[in-house]
């Protein structure tokens, strides 16, 4: 149905006699603008416009076509109403909700939406089509990043189909021009969202990079089949170039085949697939080396998970980490998240959890072994098996705010150079919780009860033996909150005050003839002055009748809720001076008092943060750790950060040993010039004189095109330190927006060694 309405020149007639002529040409547009088209309709406005209602209808000059959610503007317009068929030239633009075509000569059935346009201009997902009629019924957030570009013909093949021919097509604003997806030919369907383009070349500032004969993609960032985009590195373990292939089997699985060919030790094909239902969940990643050109001999890792609910309340999984041998992840592990782990874990358990007399009751049955890659001569170093392992935790709310815990736990440790057994424990205990608004007291009491029935090692070294033991274990937490309102700088605050004591009583016992299956001394800090036990695990319980005092004070806005300054100390007293050391025997302790911590913090500006730690050792009277972290962020892309570590007796990196530890780490984001950054950083060990890990590396962000070049150098995995070799890596590369990366991303590196990193592609560019 044809509906022809005022021409041009009638409107800004009739709006002349009480307005000015630019105003009128302002009434008429808005009277363009603003003119419904109801479904089914056409509505033609032209300066001119002549022929036959109900056959062919001639206009000219400022021509609009209206009809549903598409729009025609053109200098000249021939428009067929039985077909519903428009040819326009000279000029024209046709705009189908938020797509834009432009050109020269228009050949278009408005009802089928197809057709054809010479010489086109386009821009798919145009944001200055919003507000055109039918414009808001596809948006951006669905159809991905826009597309704009021109070729030699358009062919409309359906609604939200296009086809180009001898196309260009990127991602960039209008005037930007640095790189191009040619094809002969480009197909888009934004019904399925999906793009196929032929014969298709990716050239950047005008150079050819890359090319293939047929390619698809997802038009909306969904999951596609297809090959993902080619990555390739440079470091220590050689030149590597991946080509990965990823699989979309179905909305809940995938897979990612990948080769890698590496110049230093052949081809290697790895491969991942996931899997995700209502109930499970899981994946499993392998990577597979025939015959290494350095070793000679076949090398390959295997990774899988697993987690699945059987009913609410009972699950079961399994976690599983093999290499072929220890030097792996020397050589590849670059590529691999556990390239810092020595002891790579093998578990499967079975988990059960239910309600219990208005508390709750856990179970597990588990069993697990590691795969140690340290050196064979230390057997210390690997972990225990457990073959299997039960463990209980249940509690329940008792009346006047009783509670009732258990915790229990059955295991068989199993080594194979270290003394072996089964262990029982059983720990009961009951609290009570007073809480206000003011503060709070928690007193607790329970047994702590461990049974051991150990195997013989060797002929006469190590008999077999039973040994128990039973510990009470006496606690109080206290604490109390005041607050008051402050003002600084015209800035109002909550200062608070948070006084906390807590009290433990366990006595003394000779733990010497108990093996260690599973203990060892945890750090000292805040969090382990208000623990019972220093110790993890259950085979070593210290002796306590200590009293930790603490006070916190805290300065929050009352405006943002940020916490602006956090000011915190802590202090163990001893009654006694009887301790249990990490070998089970009795010592005598030096001092009434552990150490002295103190910790000072918080965001102090919006792009000033400190994080500081000081650990003060009474027994040598001398300071034991101390830890500085100062940033300044004051924006995306500006970042610096200095922190200085400090420690008398520390693990050293990823090794079994422990020595003294002085380190400065630096790191640095900045603008240095117009859309590029600097990025660097610089651990130092002023023990060793030398440095621990440089990166240094530049960034530039076009808008439409990022590039990242970074250097890194670090130590590797080390048995010993002297054994302990560096690894070199070179990053490189490409971005382009809306269509991915080439080279390998370094942006998960730049956060690990960067605090307050920001992907500068993520940051407007000024």
């Amino acid at each position: 149905m044809l509906k022809l309405q005022p021409t041009r020149m009638t409107l800004a007639l009739a709006a002349a006699f009480s307005v000015s002529a630019a105003q009128a040409d302002d009434i008429a547009q808005q009277a363009l603008t603003t003119v419904p088209a109801a479904q089914g309709q056409t509505h033609v406005t032209a300066d001119h416009m002549d022929g036959q209602m109900q056959d062919k209808l001639k206009a000219s000059g400022d021509v609009v076509v209206i009809r549903d959610n598409q729009t025609l503007e053109a200098d000249w317009l021939d428009y067929y109403q039985q077909q519903n068929r428009v040819k326009a030239g000279n000029h024209f633009r046709l705009t189908r909700e938020k797509d834009v075509v432009t050109g020269t000569t228009l050949d278009y059935w408005m009802d089928e939406h197809t057709g054809s346009a010479q010489q086109p201009f386009f821009q798919m997902g145009s944001p200055d089509s919003q507000n055109k009629p039918g414009g808001n019924q596809r948006s951006l957030a669905k159809t991905g990043i826009a597309f704009r570009g021109d070729g030699s013909e358009v062919q409309f093949t359906g609604p939200d189909q296009y086809r180009l021919i001898n196309s260009r097509v990127n991602s960039c604003v209008v005037g930007d021009d640095s790189w191009y997806l040619k094809s002969s030919t480009l197909d888009l369907n934004y019904t399925t969202n999906i793009g196929v383009a032929r014969n298709a070349r990716l050239e950047f500032q005008g150079v050819p990079i890359l090319y293939t004969p047929w390619i698809d993609f997802p038009l909306d960032g969904s999951r596609k089949s297809g090959l993902l985009t080619p990555t390739f590195r440079s470091g220590s373990s050689g030149f590597d170039l991946a080509l990965p292939y990823y699989w979309n089997i179905a909305p809940n699985y995938d897979a990612t085949i990948t080769p890698h060919i590496n110049l230093k030790h052949g081809t290697m094909l790895a491969g991942e697939f996931r899997y995700l239902e209502p109930d499970f969940s899981g994946s499993i990643y392998t990577e597979q080396l025939r015959n290494d050109k350095l070793t000679n001999t076949d090398r390959y890792a295997w990774y899988a998970t697993h987690r699945q609910t059987v009913v609410p309340g009972l699950t079961f999984g399994y976690d599983y980490n093999y290499v072929s041998d220890v030097n792996y992840f020397t050589d590849f592990g670059d590529r691999t998240l556990s390239a810092t782990n020595v002891n790579l874990m093998r578990q499967a358990w079975v988990n059960y959890t239910t309600s219990w007399q208005g508390g709750s009751v856990n179970t597990m049955l588990r069993a697990q072994r590691y795969q140690t890659l340290e050196d064979p001569i230390i057997p210390a170093d690997q972990p225990y098996a457990r073959l299997p392992q039960i463990t209980l935790t249940a509690n329940q709310k008792l009346p006047d705010g009783f509670s009732f815990n258990l915790q229990g736990d059955l295991t068989r440790f199993s080594h194979p150079t270290l003394q072996t057994g089964d262990r029982v424990v059983a720990y009961p205990s009951v609290s009570w919780a007073f809480e206000r608004s003011w503060g709070f007291i928690k007193p607790k009491f329970g047994v702590n009860y461990t049974s051991y029935s150990l195997n013989a090692l060797g002929s006469d070294t190590t008999p077999g033996s039973n040994i128990t033991r039973t510990l009470p274990i006496f606690s109080t937490d206290s604490g109390l909150y005041f607050e008051r309102d402050a003002n600084f700088r015209g800035s109002d605050y909550v200062e608070t005050l948070e006084p906390r004591l807590f009290y433990v009583y366990i006595p003394a016992k000779d733990q010497s003839k108990i093996p260690n299956f599973d203990s060892s001394e945890n750090d000292f800090n805040f969090a382990q002055l208000f623990s019972e036990n220093r110790f993890s695990g259950w085979d070593r319980i210290n002796a306590a009748n200590q009293l930790t005092a603490a006070l916190t004070s805290r300065l929050i806005s009352s405006e943002t809720g940020i916490e602006r300054l956090r000011v915190m100390l802590g202090q163990r007293y001893y009654f006694k001076n009887e301790d249990t050391s990490l070998y089970g025997d009795q010592i005598t302790l030096q001092n009434n008092s552990k150490g002295l911590l103190g910790s000072l913090g918080g965001d102090l500006t919006r792009a000033w943060r400190l994080d500081s730690t000081y650990e003060y050792n009474q027994d040598l009277a001398k300071t034991q750790r101390y830890n500085l972290q100062v940033r300044y962020n004051p924006e995306p892309g500006k970042t610096v950060s200095l922190r200085y570590r400090y420690g008398r007796y520390e693990q050293i990196g990823d090794t079994t040993q422990y020595g003294p530890l002085r380190q400065i780490d630096i790191g640095v984001q900045w603008p240095i010039a117009r859309q590029w950054y600097a990025v660097a950083r610089e651990n130092y060990s002023l023990i060793d004189n030398k440095p621990l890990e440089h990166l240094l590396g530049v960034e530039y962000n076009d808008g439409c095109w990022t590039a990242r070049a970074v250097v890194k150098r670090d130590a590797s995995l080390a048995t010993t330190i002297t054994s302990a070799t560096t690894h070199t890596g070179v990053f490189f590369q490409l971005e382009l927006r809306g269509l991915g990366g080439l080279g390998s991303n370094p942006t998960s590196e730049l956060k690990l060694a960067i605090p307050g990193y920001s992907n500068i592609s993520d940051i407007r560019s000024n």
